[in-house]
């Protein structure tokens, strides 16, 4: 599994830092995984997935409106 540390995620998802707490404390994105005392990252697979659905929704919006 590959990881990717905050810097590496917010480059791939092209939101800020301030919008991924908010996101991930509502519940609309992949939680991080602990991988230190003081260390967080996210699962590439995940993340991907999650911009592959969002994606998938917008093309279904298009398709309906």
């Amino acid at each position: 599994m590959k990881l990717l540390r905050k810097t590496q995620l917010l480059e791939i998802v092209g939101i800020s830092e301030s919008t991924l707490d908010r996101m991930v404390k509502a519940g609309r994105f992949p939680p991080p995984l602990r991988i230190g005392k003081r260390s967080v990252a996210w699962s590439e697979a995940e993340v991907r997935e999650w911009v592959a659905e969002r994606a998938a929704e917008r093309n279904r919006e298009r398709k309906a409106g």
